[in-house]
């Protein structure tokens, strides 16, 4: 299979695929007679696994590390590994959520001052933890 097939199957591009084998993420296949890379189902195995790795936010030489893992006949390993690390990013996830929260409670709260004619100087308080704190 060309590079372009396999770019459209998984739905990125020629240029991050050579961005991966340039970087030594995945091996370069062997090249055929018209000097095109030849790639198999092994190698699209690979890289749909690190693709869909990097989409969970899983950093590249982490998910680049699981993938070549799996290629290896590792996979029991990496499903393991998988477990924790989706536990941990999940919490992190969790934890910007609700940063996320508190941040648009606390943007409707001040653009609701506003709208009643407050100030910026009077309605922007510093410090997250308490929305009532005296204006500096």
């Amino acid at each position: 299979m060309r590079i372009g097939i396999l770019a459209k199957q998984l739905g990125t591009t020629s240029h991050a695929i050579r961005f991966y084998e340039r970087r030594g993420l995945v091996p370069v296949p062997p090249r055929g007679q018209n000097q095109y890379r030849e790639y198999g189902e092994a190698d699209v195995e690979r890289l749909r696994l690190l693709i869909g790795l990097r989409q969970l936010d899983i950093p590249l030489g982490q998910a680049a590390e699981l993938a070549t893992m799996c290629a290896a006949g590792r996979c029991d390993e990496v499903s393991g590994e998988l477990r924790t690390l989706l536990a941990e990013k999940r919490q992190e996830l969790a934890r910007r959520v609700a940063e996320l929260r508190f941040l648009d409670h606390r943007m409707a709260h001040l653009a609701g001052q506003l709208e009643a004619g407050g100030t910026p100087r009077s309605v922007i308080n510093f410090g997250k933890e308490n929305d009532h704190a005296p204006a500096l």
